[in-house]
C-alpha cells in the first residue's frame, strides 16, 4: 500500500505560476497528476514514467504544465505556468502503471492522493 500526499496548491491570479508536489511512502512506477471540477469527471492532466524518461500532457495544458520526479524522494511535481481561470480545480496525484506504460486513464492508477485545491482568479 503506498501513501500519496499532496502540497502546494494555492489561490493564484491568472498568468501566475503554482508548484505541486506530491510524496509517495513507499517506491513507485508510473505518476500523474489529475484534476476534477466539483459536477465533472476526473481528467488526467500530466503523466512520468517511472525512470521520468518520458511524459504525457494533455493538451489543455501542454507548453503551460511541467510533470517532473525525483525517485531518490519517491516524489512527483508539477509545475504549473501562466495558469488560467480554467484551471481551478482539485488536482490529485495518482501512482500506478507498471515500469513501462504510463496510463492516462483514471481506472488504469491505484493509488491516489487526497487532494490539493488550485484557485486561479481572472
Amino acid at each position: 500500500q503506498v501513501q500519496l500526499v499532496e502540497s502546494g496548491g494555492g489561490l493564484v491570479q491568472a498568468g501566475g505560476s503554482l508548484r505541486l508536489s506530491c510524496a509517495a511512502s513507499g517506491r513507485t512506477f508510473s505518476m500523474a497528476w489529475f484534476r476534477q471540477v466539483r459536477g465533472k469527471e476526473r481528467e488526467f492532466v500530466a503523466g512520468i514514467s517511472a525512470s521520468g524518461g518520458t511524459t504525457y500532457y494533455a493538451d489543455s495544458v501542454k507548453g503551460r504544465f511541467t510533470i517532473s520526479r525525483d525517485n531518490a524522494k519517491n516524489s512527483v511535481y508539477l509545475q504549473m505556468n501562466s495558469l488560467k481561470s480554467e484551471d481551478t480545480a482539485v488536482y490529485y496525484c495518482a501512482a500506478g502503471g507498471t515500469w513501462r506504460y504510463t496510463p492516462q486513464t483514471r481506472d488504469e492508477y491505484d493509488y491516489w492522493g487526497q487532494g490539493t485545491q488550485v484557485t486561479v482568479s481572472s
